[in-house]
């Protein structure tokens, strides 16, 4: 089966193709990864989400594959996201029990009701 062409780079004026699969080239890349990190990440993330949690979020979206918010108001919409119900920073853990599939607008409307983020 023949390859799909690559893109140009997702930066504009950039005249490199992006790598096979992505949006930039290996240049841009990094560069977006890094800010991507530096800004929109706590420092302390991978210390609490790690490999382990990765195959739990994934085992918990198959088997709950709808935000459970939007279901409780009959509407059907993919989760995006897996919530700790007790965050992780506060002594919660990745049992079950604890997580709840979401939509993005759903996990947002919870952590400004909780306060822990701004806008």
């Amino acid at each position: 089966m023949p390859r799909r062409p690559r893109r140009p780079c997702g930066v504009t004026g950039c005249p490199k193709l992006a790598v096979e699969g992505g949006m930039y080239c290996k240049e841009h890349a990094s560069k977006v990864q890094r800010t991507y990190d530096r800004f929109k990440r706590a420092p302390d993330h991978d210390k609490r989400y790690g490999r382990a949690w990765k195959k739990i979020r994934a085992q918990y979206v198959l088997r709950h594959p709808l935000c459970e918010m939007c279901l409780k108001e009959g509407r059907l919409t993919p989760v995006e996201e897996v919530h700790h119900i007790l965050p992780v920073s506060r002594g919660g853990d990745n049992s079950e029990s604890n997580l709840m599939s979401l939509c993005q607008s759903c996990h947002t409307k919870i952590h400004h009701e909780i306060g822990d983020r701004q806008r």
